[in-house]
């Protein structure tokens, strides 16, 4: 696979100096400065060494599982009117999308020297995902969690730790991913030389975001191969991933940026509804400002303090999106819509009893909006399944109408 391409010539994809269009860049403390320049100076070098192309794709295909089944989902299609395929995340070994990254990231640092990884994580997708690459090549892991989050995620919390990882609760502020975000960059200030912070979305100072989707872009490049075997087609005409920093959403619309005909559709964490005070749809409800070293769409006071999220999903619990994704709002270029903690529910029960198929709550998300497309019966719908139900089975039953 080709994770180095061009995409000087784009209008969606990251610029020269690392912005999508007016969001991105890199507003880094000074202690940062070498660690970030580094990477802005190397990560495409490392990227089109076709060494490290060579290795990356035999982690995928022996390793992670890859390419994902992209499946046709024939009783949700029945019951939408169109035909619906899942691109399966959800089968990668972890469990989600998120192996994709740091199988690419591990490989990185290796090659830059690091002896030593730190990550975030909010659902613990990400955090199982590093700390399964650092136990694969045998280095030290440590994964900042929000301590709200290691209460509900904690099926996910044991398996960090059981592939040798040490989790750090973050006790500040809203105690989830944001919090657990500030933690990770904290300890990365602190421990410059030996460490390389492995970012889990497409979010955070440039080159992160190109970098994460780039990983991800494995999604939308096997989307193109098989909806052609499929369909006889390589583009379908509803692309659908959820949304909290968005590096599920990056890596399935990566080949399609610059494809109008194709409509993305991008779905946020509505929580109790997006005037109730708790949600997270950052498109709705933010303005730009800088959140981790980034500009983008934010959820902030008038006076610019972070206005706290909420969702059901710990991984969309999150006060902003990636630059990207900011962008493709600002354009129009994605249709961006919500989904409320009880349409996300629902939208997981209905997959499971009419497929077999538990999906992860923030995959639920984007399920929860088939409804609210205007589709036709010869319409072609892929929609990112980008992790599996077992760590929010609690969430689940808790909430199960009797």
């Amino acid at each position: 696979m080709d994770i180095a391409i061009d995409t000087s010539k784009s209008r969606y994809h990251v610029d020269k100096n690392g912005y999508y269009g007016r969001f991105g860049g890199a507003y880094i403390p000074e202690m940062l400065y070498p660690n970030v320049e580094e990477l802005q100076e190397q990560y495409m070098k490392v990227l089109s060494d076709p060494g490290f192309q060579e290795e990356f794709t035999d982690l995928l295909k022996n390793y992670v599982g890859r390419p994902s089944p992209l499946y046709y989902a024939k009783r949700l299609s029945a019951k939408y009117g169109a035909k619906i395929y899942l691109k399966r995340e959800d089968l990668n070994h972890t469990g989600a999308h998120k192996v994709n990254n740091t199988i690419g990231q591990i490989l990185l640092a290796k090659r830059l020297g690091k002896s030593r990884i730190i990550a975030e994580t909010g659902a613990g997708q990400h955090g199982v995902a590093t700390a399964t690459v650092c136990a694969l090549m045998g280095m030290e892991c440590v994964v900042y969690m929000g301590e709200i989050d290691i209460e509900r995620q904690a099926p996910n919390v044991a398996r960090m730790k059981m592939l040798g990882a040490t989790v750090v609760p973050a006790t500040s502020g809203s105690k989830t991913l944001k919090d657990a975000t500030n933690e990770a960059i904290r300890d990365w200030i602190n421990n410059p030389v030996d460490t390389h912070y492995i970012l889990g979305t497409a979010a955070g100072p440039h080159p992160y975001p190109d970098m994460v989707a780039r990983f991800q872009s494995v999604i939308s490049e096997e989307i193109k191969k098989q909806l052609l075997e499929q369909e006889g087609r390589e583009n379908p005409d509803y692309l659908v991933a959820c949304i909290g920093g968005g590096s599920n959403a990056a890596g399935t619309y990566f080949h399609y940026l610059d494809v109008p005909e194709v409509k993305i559709i991008a779905v946020e964490a509505g929580g109790k509804g997006i005037n109730s005070g708790f949600s997270a749809a950052s498109t709705k409800l933010g303005k730009i400002g800088i959140i981790h070293a980034s500009k983008t769409l934010l959820m902030q006071t008038d006076d610019g303090q972070i206005v706290e999220p909420h969702s059901i999903s710990a991984g969309l619990d999150y006060p902003g999106i990636g630059p990207m994704h900011a962008h493709l709002y600002e354009t129009g270029r994605g249709t961006f819509l919500d989904a409320t903690d009880d349409e996300a529910l629902a939208a997981g029960y209905e997959l499971s009893l009419l497929e077999g198929i538990i999906p992860a709550m923030e995959s639920a998300h984007a399920l929860a909006k088939l409804k609210d497309l205007d589709l036709k019966p010869e319409d072609v719908v892929v929609l990112c399944l980008s992790g599996r139900g077992d760590k929010d089975l609690n969430t689940y039953i808790t909430n199960m109408k009797k």
